[in-house]
């Protein structure tokens, strides 16, 4: 065992060493493509002279370890691009109220750019936090993780891990008895890493954290600007960060981030804009707190940084880096059951649900919003009545879940977010709102484990999770006071997306809590549209689909159809009767199953007669025959309009079916269509296909474009599996 550990964990002291040569250039010609290929890409990490690097192939990042340890390269190996202009600190803490650099070098002549001479004439900083030992060891896994669904990739990511240790240097002003461990993940396969820091105060004197900074590097300046604001100026293109602080509703993560800073740099004075105004340093931070006290051997581990490097502007490249960096790093979002959202007002109803579930192929029901079961009632009579339920829908091998609100009401000015302008309750994301950390909070907390525990539940729908409310009150036990309340809030909130993902619970949240264990969001819409007539709701669904997949996976994002009244509308809005409305039912269902996408088919049953059942059970079918390659990435070939075809195609270069192109007709006529179909990111280029339902075997030109003649039916769809 002891031969076994020291196989797997590399550790290393500081000391002299020779300085390192430089760097090979990337090397000339043709590399395989990481989106395309299986070529393996596994992590590394070695020491070579003075410098600890971490390596790829895809991703190089050069860590000089003396006299401190700072970054010194950082190479996208892909395209060459160099992201690293000027040396900075590693992190950087803020205890009580006095700040400290963790790890950097100084002495740069120029912060436009750093020269392989100039490396070994950098000097350290005697107040700054100093290396003393660093290590290497396997990745873990990030989240205890366990799947009962339908999963495209039930493996969590592998790779290297690179620890720093740095502690105060003798005759500084920082406490001594504080460690801090920086942290860096090499991902396999993905021009990836991840950062994050730890500290561990293991002296007898309180110490209150007030901010921590886990990233700081200094990049070059995407473009040449004389003026301009920081606000103003484009940020660079070739970092996608992204870290597990993120909230507000907005469905997407650039607009929920809470933590990515694109700073000035006054300190690069050879730069073109006039006031030195360039976004071109980035420090990666929580804009509230921490604001944490650290006992005796209390630990506080950062935020978690993810860095994906980018080689490329086009959009759809760009979204599938994105993509494939969640099916790696978060794999349980490729969880995709097929589900119901049933509204009841009775058992009688949902036993109904559940055996028209398993008569369908449908995999699961989810007691939605409105019906008659309440995740915080653990009275025992609540309980068992759930719990035979669920006994139920298991023995007919159904999932079942239920939906329970969180922020967005009221419960009492006790427990409500206390407002700290007027210091009462009030003033939270949507208006009143409880706090995590009040008692009922706590409280609330307890009740779902306490449920889902009992019954034996698989789907929680958390509607309104913590959306980042701060809290002045100094009286609820969760929290101490302001400076704390986003953190603690935060960390309850994760804790219960932990707690779900190590039981195998599946969480639809509509908030961006995917790296703590979350697997799906809404995929982005107007919840009233859905009380327009349903021409309308056909071409507006297929819009949100369109828009809301270059970021997203199709199995992170939920839509909806409303198949009894929703928002207000007449019949027209509705699928009610069913047996009625069969064609407008078939669309929909191929629509959002034929993106992946999971809607929330919401009422009181799935059919009302022999040929509802049919059509509903023929559809599944469907979906499942192709349910890989329609679970695949989603390459965007034409938005719709109402005036012309749109369409989407499915990629999977590692697929059985490689591409799946799905088409659809808004007119009243049929139409034929010549379609330039980009099959390069299905692994095709160069290579003979067969196209289901298009005839003969045809060959792919090198440039990876297939032209195919298609015809839709008049407000229909047609669909071509290639393989």
């Amino acid at each position: 065992m002891r031969w076994l550990l020291a196989c797997l964990i590399i550790t290393g002291s500081v000391r002299a060493q020779a300085p390192r040569t430089a760097t090979a250039p990337p090397k000339a010609g043709p590399r395989p493509d990481w989106l395309v290929g299986d070529l393996p890409h596994p992590a590394a990490i070695r020491q070579d002279g003075a410098e600890v690097i971490l390596d790829n192939g895809l991703v190089q990042r050069r860590i000089r370890l003396t006299p401190n340890a700072a970054t010194v390269g950082y190479l996208n190996e892909t395209s060459g691009e160099q992201l690293l202009r000027a040396v900075t600190p590693e992190a950087r803490v803020t205890l009580d109220g006095k700040t400290y650099a963790i790890g950097g070098l100084y002495g740069q002549a120029d912060k436009a750019y750093l020269t392989e001479a100039e490396i070994p004439r950098l000097r350290a900083h005697p107040g700054d936090f100093t290396l003393v030992r660093w290590r290497i060891q396997p990745l873990a896994p990030m989240l205890a993780w366990k799947t009962r669904t339908w999963t495209g990739n039930p493996h969590q990511a592998t790779g290297k891990e690179l620890v720093l240790v740095f502690a105060a240097t003798p005759g500084s002003a920082a406490d001594p008895a504080l460690t801090a461990e920086v942290h860096y993940a090499l991902y396999d396969n993905l021009p990836l890493l991840c950062k994050w820091v730890t500290l561990r105060n293991t002296g007898d004197k309180p110490l209150k954290v007030d901010a921590l900074v886990n990233e700081i590097l200094a990049t070059p300046e995407e473009q040449s600007a004389v003026v301009g604001s920081t606000e103003q100026m484009a940020k660079p293109h070739g970092l996608y960060i992204e870290s597990n602080y993120a909230f507000n509703n907005a469905m997407r993560y650039d607009l929920s981030d809470q933590t990515t800073h694109w700073k000035a740099d006054s300190t690069y004075t050879s730069q073109v804009n006039y006031d030195y105004k360039t976004p071109c340093l980035l420090e990666v931070y929580p804009n509230i707190g921490p604001g944490v006290t650290l006992q005796k051997n209390d630990t506080l581990e950062s935020i978690r940084t993810w860095e994906l490097l980018m080689d490329s502007y086009d959009r759809e490249r760009r979204g599938l880096a994105i993509r494939k960096f969640y099916r790696t790093v978060a794999p349980w979002t490729t969880q995709n059951p097929i589900f119901m959202h049933l509204v009841s007002k009775t058992d009688e109803d949902v036993t109904r649900a559940i055996d028209q579930c398993a008569a369908t192929g449908y995999e699961a029901v989810i007691l939605s919003f409105g019906s008659h079961c309440s995740l915080e009632d653990t009275t025992r009579d609540n309980l068992a009545r759930w719990k035979r339920l669920a006994d139920y829908a298991h023995q007919k091998h159904i999932l079942i879940g239920g939906y329970s609100l969180f922020s967005s009401r009221r419960i009492s000015d006790s427990d409500d977010v206390i407002s700290p302008v007027t210091h009462k309750p009030g003033g939270a994301f949507f208006g009143n709102a409880p706090c995590y950390g009040s008692k009922w909070g706590l409280g609330y907390l307890q009740r779902i484990e306490t449920f889902f525990t009992a019954t034996g539940f698989d789907i929680f729908e958390n509607d309104g999770p913590y959306p980042g409310d701060v809290c002045a009150s100094t009286t609820h036990p969760g929290h101490k006071g302001l400076d704390d309340s986003q953190w603690e809030q935060m960390l309850l909130q994760k804790s219960l997306y932990h707690w779900c993902s190590a039981r195998g619970i599946y969480v639809n949240a509509p908030d961006w809590y995917f790296l703590d264990g979350s697997n799906k969001i809404a995929l982005g819409y107007r919840e009233v549209n859905f009380s327009l007539p349903r021409d309308q709701q056909v071409i507006l669904n297929r819009q949100n689909i369109y828009d809301g997949t270059w970021e997203k996976t199709p199995s992170m994002g939920w839509g909806f159809v409303p198949l009894t009244r929703y928002q207000g509308g007449g019949p027209e809005a509705v699928l009610e009767p069913l047996s009625e409305h069969l064609d407008d039912y078939r669309q929909l269902m191929v629509q959002y199953y034929g993106a992946g996408v999971q809607a929330c088919y919401r009422g009181p049953r799935l059919y009302d007669t022999d040929s509802t059942r049919s059509l509903v059970a023929q559809t599944i079918a469907w979906y499942k025959r192709y349910r890989d390659i329609l679970n695949a990435d989603i390459i965007h070939l034409r938005r719709p309009d109402g005036r012309d075809w749109d369409g989407i195609l499915h990629v999977d270069p590692q697929g059985r079916v490689k591409a799946f192109l799905l088409v659809y007709n808004p007119l009243d006529v049929p139409i034929t269509r010549t379609l330039t179909v980009p099959l390069y990111y299905a692994g095709l280029a160069g290579k003979t296909v067969t196209v289901a339902s298009a005839g003969a075997a045809q060959r792919v030109p090198a440039g990876g474009n297939l032209q195919l003649q298609v015809q839709i039916p008049a407000r229909g769809y047609s669909w071509y599996a290639i393989q």
